[in-house]
Parts: C-alpha cells; sequence; structure tokens
C-alpha cells in the first residue's frame, strides 16, 4: 500500500511559475516508487503570474488538486503585502486542517519558493505528528543583497530580509528533512540550525521532462515566432540582471572584439534574451540591453523583458540556431533552466561562476562549451560563433548515463527515497 503525500506548491498549472515545475514534472512518477501524491495549491485566479492552459495537459488526470483561497493582491498590496505565500497562509491553514480531518497523510512536502506556507509544517507536526520536507529551490533568509547597492537590490528588500529572518527558524528547527537543487542551501541551513545537523537531506536538480519538448511539438502553431530567421539567432530565455553579467560580458567583448578587426560575418549573429524581468509584462526594466550599450554591441543584442509561455519558451528554444545560457555571480546559484536547453539538439554556449554545479553536470552530459569566468577567452566565444556563422555548428552528442541521470523520472525516485527515509523506510 503506497504512503500518502501531501505536495504544498502555491503556484500550480495553468501559472507558468518556475516554481512549481519539480512538482509537475514529478507527479507522473510517485506511485510508481510508493507514494500517493495529492497537491494543494492556490486557486490561479488569485495569481498575477501568466497562465499557460498547455501546462495543464502534463498533469496526469488521476492526481487529486485542491486548491485554496488568497486575499486579493489590490487589497493587500495597499499594506505592501503582495505575496501569494502570505495571502493564502490562513487559507492554506484551514484547508489542510480539513483534509487531515477527513484522511490521514504520511508526509507533507512544501515544494516553492513561497517560503512562508513552510511555517505550517511545524504547526501541523506539533499538533498531528506529521513529518516535512522542505524543498529549497532558492535561499529563504540570505544576505547575498546586504553588501550590494540598492539599486540591484530587489523591491520591498527590507521588509523581506527581516520577514524572512524570523520566519525561516519556525519552518526549520523542526523540520524532518530537507531537499535542495544546490548543496550550499542545506549547508548553510544546517550550520545555521543545529537541531538539523543529522536529518535526512539532499541535493536533487530538477529533472528533464522529455514529455514537454513533444507537447510544445505539437503546438508549435500556436506560438508566435519571436525570431528573425534573416540572422542567425542565438536564444537565451530567463531572467536578466546585474548577477548575470560576470556571463554575459565575455560574450559581448568577444563579439566586440571580432567586430572590430572586420569580421562581417559576425553581423549576421543575433543575440536575443527573452523574459529577462520578473515584473508583470510591459513594466520589466531591461538589465542585458544597456549593458550592450555600455560595450558597443546593442545593434547585435535584443532583449524582451517580457516573460512568455513555458511551452513558447520551448518552442523559440527549437526555433533558435544556438543557444546561450549565462549564470549568475553568486557561486551557489544553480540553474534549474538548464533541462530544456539540454533537450533541444542546438549548439550551446555556457558561461558560470565556477563553483556552480552547473559546470559539472553540462560536462557530465558531454557539453564541451562550458566555462567559467576565469577560463573562458575571446578565442573560446570566437570559435563557437565562427562556427555559427560558417555553417557548420557540431551536434551535440549527450552521454546517455548523463540524460539518464538527470532525468525527471531519476528525480522523482531521489525524492521518494529520501521521503522513505523520512518516513521510516519503504512499506
Amino acid at each position: 500500500m503506497n504512503k500518502r503525500l501531501l505536495i504544498v506548491s502555491p503556484y500550480f498549472p495553468p501559472v507558468n511559475a518556475a516554481d512549481m515545475q519539480r512538482v509537475r514534472m514529478s507527479l507522473p512518477y510517485f506511485e510508481a516508487n510508493g507514494w500517493e501524491a495529492e497537491v494543494i495549491t492556490v486557486d490561479h485566479q488569485y495569481s498575477d503570474l501568466p497562465a499557460d492552459d498547455l501546462l495543464l495537459q502534463s498533469i496526469p488526470t488521476p492526481i487529486r488538486i485542491h486548491t485554496v483561497k488568497a486575499l486579493k493582491k489590490s487589497l493587500t498590496s495597499k499594506l505592501g503585502l503582495g505575496s501569494i505565500a502570505l495571502r493564502s497562509l490562513w487559507f492554506y491553514r484551514q484547508k489542510i486542517k480539513e483534509l487531515l480531518s477527513i484522511q490521514p497523510y504520511d508526509l507533507i512536502y512544501f515544494s516553492t519558493t513561497q517560503f512562508p506556507v513552510c511555517i505550517l509544517g511545524a504547526y501541523f507536526k506539533k499538533r498531528y505528528g506529521i513529518p516535512y520536507v522542505i524543498d529549497m529551490q532558492d535561499p529563504w533568509f540570505s544576505d547575498y543583497y546586504e553588501d550590494k547597492p540598492k539599486a540591484q537590490r530587489p523591491p520591498k528588500y527590507w521588509f523581506s530580509y527581516h520577514l524572512n529572518k524570523y520566519l525561516e527558524p519556525m519552518a526549520m528547527n523542526s523540520v524532518d528533512g530537507l531537499i535542495s537543487v544546490s548543496a550550499h542551501y542545506i549547508s548553510d541551513l544546517k550550520e545555521r540550525y543545529p537541531a538539523i545537523q543529522d536529518i535526512p537531506s539532499a541535493t536533487i536538480t530538477f529533472g528533464a521532462f522529455e514529455p514537454d519538448m513533444h507537447l510544445a511539438e505539437q503546438n508549435r502553431d500556436t506560438f508566435p515566432n519571436l525570431l528573425d530567421s534573416t540572422y542567425i539567432n542565438i536564444v537565451y530565455i530567463g531572467r536578466g540582471g546585474a548577477d548575470m553579467h560576470p556571463a554575459v560580458i565575455p560574450l559581448f567583448k568577444a563579439l566586440k572584439s571580432a567586430l572590430d578587426q572586420g569580421n562581417e560575418a559576425f553581423k549576421s549573429l543575433r543575440f536575443y534574451f527573452i523574459g529577462t524581468s520578473y515584473a508583470p509584462n510591459g513594466q520589466g526594466k531591461p538589465s542585458i540591453l544597456p549593458l550592450a550599450r555600455q560595450l558597443d554591441v546593442a545593434e547585435s543584442v535584443i532583449e524582451i523583458t517580457d516573460r512568455i509561455s513555458y511551452y513558447h519558451a520551448l518552442i523559440t528554444l527549437q526555433q533558435a540556431d544556438a543557444l546561450f545560457i549565462p549564470g549568475s555571480d553568486d557561486p551557489k546559484y544553480t540553474a534549474s533552466k538548464i533541462y530544456p536547453y539540454l533537450l533541444t539538439p542546438k549548439p550551446l554556449l555556457a558561461i558560470f561562476n565556477k563553483a556552480s554545479s552547473v559546470i559539472n553536470i553540462m560536462k557530465e552530459y558531454g557539453v564541451k562549451q562550458v566555462y567559467d569566468y576565469e577560463t573562458v577567452t575571446d578565442a573560446n566565444i570566437s570559435t563557437f560563433l565562427s562556427s555559427l556563422t560558417n555553417g557548420s555548428p557540431e551536434p551535440p552528442q549527450y552521454h546517455a548515463g548523463a540524460v539518464n541521470k538527470y532525468s525527471a523520472k531519476q528525480m522523482t525516485i531521489n525524492q521518494c527515497k529520501l521521503f522513505d527515509s523520512v518516513t521510516g523506510g519503504k512499506n
């Protein structure tokens, strides 16, 4: 008999949010690994993030989805409280109490970057004795921005900093297991909270979910083509920001150097940076194009700050001639977005902080053009770009072992192993 798993994920399809992707990609595989999963999410009408109805087609039909309400953002934003976690917290508490009065669960799993909801784990553990696991897809409380200029800090940083500093220990001091995309996040938490030194923990990245590529291809004609086919298009889709600049600067400098040396072929290259802002569509501020202007390559760079739907992003990656992935200057950063790129058989250039786990993952796959800030050179980048302009890019040939190791199926197996450890082994 399978154990019962209640997954708390405030964002869920059709909402197009990065932090629900682990749950969505894991749902098809939980049952085969001994867990009957249910999801409790915030009704999408209370979200201000874009929707992508195609995401619903990837959800197995037997999965039970429970929804909760949230306070309307139009009301709470007047008090400076726009977070869906804070707006839904009371409704989550009531709904989980209702579910527990009807049937037992063996484990509650918080998989979200809307971290304030995680304090409910401690509440329900104390009241009902139910263990809980938290999935750290990002840091919760972090001092990363403390030494950064105010212009680089997120909106309402002061409030978030102090709220997170207050709430994180409420959830962490009682947590029974940790999953994280980065080993650094787990080590930081165990150092900060001695009470959880010995709890089960596992570093589990997001996985590659191949069914998404087929679903995107089936709906290719429903999405507008954002790329200009008269050029050779190199595409990056994901957030921008000043922390990405150390990875982008070498690319722009190599491009500028080649153009200054009279390499006319490089004028046929167009670099797209799409979905670079988390701001509502139409309100995003460019963070890459100003850098391109500063380095005098703006004519070759197109930045679209508006986010596009998940499957539109997959199709756009497929339509590109080549792909570029820049990493953050945060050494603890790991990019969950790398797997759609790896599922797209296109020439790929990646530049990351040398401490990022992404470099080793890509090397395991067999990606040849992956560099850190210190090792990348103009020659490395020029060779990659020249292969595009010469019409002779080397097609990727990924190692089968890595493809299986980092699949969504295997990542779900890894999650379930940790769940079994927390709850006392397999059935």
